[in-house]
């Protein structure tokens, strides 16, 4: 790596020649898929921009100007080209280097950014900012087509369209391709537009016209109906762009440097908002990720060579088992409909896809509109089942709310990673869910352990007259425990798993295993701690909690969530209500943004290891016993 490992900031980029890029683009993209194939992150994506990359900081002077990328998992060319190769090796580990845009990392990182189709809004922010404050910098902000599909990016552009402010958003497109047959007369006429002495000249030249005698206005129009003609020939998308107060350039070819930059510089002279069609391939230069892109756009550590995962894992997924009960429900109840905001593999629903493809919604990302969606589905009769991460169906609080649950319409969302997430990090964790859903009216809210029971669960919800979220962390759980009064699984009952009359440790989904383990730990300290799986969130299991407040058991509640206005809260509301003693704890996570690495190692930082969980208990339990001694 003799060119990249001399780069220590964008301005070293600079000082290369043409030759030298393209060495360096080579060197970046290989120290990716090696870093990605031991680490494990997001490959196709990254492996697309890199020569992008390379001519944004050619022709831009980060941090001054400013580089907003949408989603944030097409950065790692931009990190180390911003003095972060030291670190890269430690992508996405604990402590190490996050695989998205990270403000503490880097002074060229604007925004921590995980989400998609911000980027335009946080852009025009900046530009007016600049504006405002009479400040000379240029705003940059790199989206991808998929974020296209967001409504963001359109109230963005409108907004910024009618403003006027100096703002450039890079489209980089890497699902279309340049046509051979178009392209001479696509490169004449962008290289055409692109130039900013012609952009500057085309006024004076409609002044010329206009003031021929008789005919001036005529051979206006007419030129003005042959320049759109051949701009919806060279490309559809520009007439679109500029009703929205864009002026539109493109499509350029993203893997050429030398054209990118110069159509960057170009760029700078252009003094309303400007929107660069670029067109990349994604995966490019590896050509396993180049045939499969959805497959390497995020990767657990593989091998190079053949693309095949370093740790093959057999066992079943959440996403999966809640995937295959929707297959096995929709092959007896036509009614059944699946929807997914472009998350089809992730959130388990690729087999249903291919079972039921006319039953079937990719929606793009757009999970305001996925949610409202299904809330039509449901209002004509039929039962739709929306599969999302938890981190992205906060996306869509409001229409949950307001479009589903006060209309009180059964529409179930599969909430997929909910709680920790590990090496995704802060952005990703779905450590919001059970606050942001348990207060809502009419909402059914379960929260299975184990992938037994998601498949239970997910099938019950078919009963249901009303509104329900199912949530399930990431990895799948095997079985691992029965009821012990042999019952089964029922939305608004709680299982019990364990006996125990001194002390009953109530909790939910994954943390049910470790409130299983910890429970064994404190039985060899001689504590009888029974444990309680609170499945169904709401409604709960009002019988279940008056025996334990009639009998005034010691209760600790056990959450992988935000405390606040949590499931322990709200145990703890109910205590009070009931005139029962409080819980002697209420275990979860602390109120701060988690960072990234494996799950057990977050865990064991927010303290709820078993190991770590039964220390608490007994912590608590001695304590109780000194304060009733006084």
């Amino acid at each position: 790596m003799q060119i990249l490992s001399e780069i220590h900031g964008p301005d070293d980029v600079k000082k290369l020649s043409a030759q030298e890029c393209q060495t360096l683009a080579t060197e970046i993209r290989q120290t990716i898929i090696d870093t990605v194939s031991r680490q494990g992150g997001h490959l196709a994506s990254n492996l697309g921009d890199v020569e992008l990359t390379i001519a944004l900081h050619r022709a831009f002077s980060s941090p001054r100007d400013k580089l907003i990328f949408d989603v944030g998992h097409q950065v790692y060319a931009h990190k180390l080209l911003t003095g972060r190769q030291e670190i890269f090796g430690t992508l996405r580990s604990y402590h190490g280097m996050s695989g998205f845009p990270c403000r503490a990392e880097s002074e060229h990182d604007l925004f921590d950014t995980g989400h998609s189709s911000t980027a335009i809004s946080m852009a025009l922010g900046l530009a007016r900012a600049r504006d405002l404050r009479q400040e000379d910098y240029h705003v940059v902000a790199v989206v991808g087509d998929g974020a296209l599909t967001g409504g963001m990016c359109y109230e963005a552009m409108n907004d910024a369209g009618n403003g006027k402010n100096r703002l450039i958003v890079v489209l980089n497109d890497n699902e279309m391709s340049i046509s051979r047959n178009v392209g001479a007369l696509s490169n004449y006429f962008k290289h055409l537009r692109a130039s900013a002495s012609w952009y500057g000249n085309k006024k004076r030249i409609r002044r010329d016209l206009e003031r021929i005698p008789l005919v001036g206005k005529s051979v206006v129009r007419a030129v003005e109906q042959v320049k759109n003609m051949v701009k919806w020939l060279v490309s559809d998308d520009g007439a679109l762009f500029e009703a929205l107060g864009f002026r539109y350039l493109g499509p350029f070819d993203g893997h050429n440097i030398e054209e990118m930059a110069h159509v960057f510089e170009e760029a700078k002279q252009v003094d309303m908002p400007l929107l660069i069609h670029v067109v990349t391939k994604k995966g490019y230069g590896y050509d396993l990720a180049e045939r499969q892109p959805e497959k390497f756009h995020g990767v657990a550590p593989f091998r190079v060579e053949n693309g095949l995962k370093r740790n093959q894992s057999g066992k079943e997924s959440a996403a999966q088992a809640a995937g295959k009960a929707l297959v096995a429900m929709a092959a007896e109840d036509e009614r059944v409909v699946a929807i997914t905001a472009a998350m089809a593999g992730g959130t388990g629903l690729s087999e249903f896809s291919t079972y039921y493809p006319e039953r079937f919604f990719d929606v793009g990302i757009a999970e305001q509109h996925a949610v409202s969606m299904a809330a039509g589905l449901a209002r004509a009769g039929m039962r739709p089942y929306f599969g999302v991460y938890s981190t992205f169906l906060q996306r869509a609080y409001d229409q949950i709310v307001h479009d589903v649950c006060l209309q009180g319409l059964p529409v179930c969302i599969l909430s997929d990673h909910a709680g920790l997430v590990g090496d995704d990090g802060k952005t990703h964790h779905g450590v919001l869910s059970v606050p942001m859903l348990l207060s809502i009216p009419n909402l059914t809210l379960l929260a299975p352990r184990d992938t037994q029971a998601i498949r239970d669960a997910v099938r019950a919800t078919l009963a249901l007259d009303g509104p329900c979220v199912i949530q399930y962390p990431k990895d799948g759980i095997e079985r691992y425990a029965g009821s012990i009064d042999g019952r089964p699984f029922a939305v608004g009952r709680w299982e019990r798993l364990r006996a125990g009359d001194e002390l009953v440790m109530l909790s939910y989904g994954r943390m049910t295993q470790s409130a299983m383990r910890a429970a064994e730990l404190l039985e060899g300290s001689g504590l009888r701690v029974g444990v309680i799986d609170c499945c169904s969130l709401r409604p709960m299991d009002m019988d279940c909690l008056r025996e334990l407040f009639e009998r005034r058991a010691m209760i600790v509640t056990l959450e992988e969530g935000e405390l606040i206005g949590g499931f322990g809260a709200e145990i703890a509301r109910l205590c009070v209500e009931n005139g029962a003693p409080e819980p002697i704890a209420v275990l979860g996570l602390p109120n701060r943004f988690i960072t990234h690495g494996t799950v057990d190692q977050l865990l064991e930082e927010c303290g709820l290891m078993p190991e770590q969980i039964a220390q608490r208990v007994w912590d608590a339990v001695k304590r109780g016993e000194k304060e009733h001694v006084g």
